[in-house]
């Protein structure tokens, strides 16, 4: 079994450490970025939460509260129900500059009580262990058979990461295999 010199755990350390940076990256771009999906909207609700979540009995509230839109929403393909957060941006990050929470929640009440299909755009991940919810941005009626818009500037950006991570391997091996 041949022995790995410094130079070698060096070289591999620096494109570890790239490879991880690089998910990073297209983690963040892939939480913050638009999606789209083609969906039903069955129902929605106005939750009171605090810093801890949801109010209840369990959870009282102690401190600062706001109200929480939510919307549900069921894939007419599939039957599968997904929960929406609908909450605006304002000026913070990310920075859509979103303040029409309350009108989203009217039409998306619309749109329930009519069946229509509709587009929605969010971003953000669905994670159910730590209660999570995609934040939708907002949503438009379309054709029963219509399918979900491609997030374009995604995947311009997924093409320069793997650019950029392709040429930052490519000068880490340049540079350790050059003083060989």
């Amino acid at each position: 079994m041949a022995k790995l010199s410094f130079r070698s755990v060096t070289k591999l350390f620096f494109i570890a450490v790239t490879l991880l940076i690089h998910v990073v990256l297209f983690a963040t771009v892939n939480f913050y970025f638009p999606h789209y999906d083609v969906t039903h909207i069955t129902g929605v609700e106005v939750k009171r939460v605090d810093k801890d979540g949801p109010i209840t009995k369990a959870n009282p509230a102690d401190g600062p509260t706001r109200d929480v839109y939510y919307i549900y929403t069921q894939n007419p393909e599939n039957d599968k129900v997904m929960v929406y957060r609908n909450e605006d941006t304002r000026w913070g990050f990310p920075f859509y500059f979103k303040f029409n929470s309350a009108d989203l929640q009217a039409r998306a009440q619309s749109f329930a009580v009519d069946k229509k299909s509709v587009q929605v755009k969010y971003y953000g991940w669905r994670l159910v262990m730590f209660d999570e919810f995609r934040n939708m941005t907002s949503m438009k009626e379309v054709d029963q058979n219509a399918t979900a818009a491609w997030p374009i500037a995604s995947y311009v950006l997924y093409f320069l990461l793997l650019i950029t991570l392709f040429l930052s391997i490519q000068f880490i091996r340049g540079w350790f295999d050059s003083e060989e």
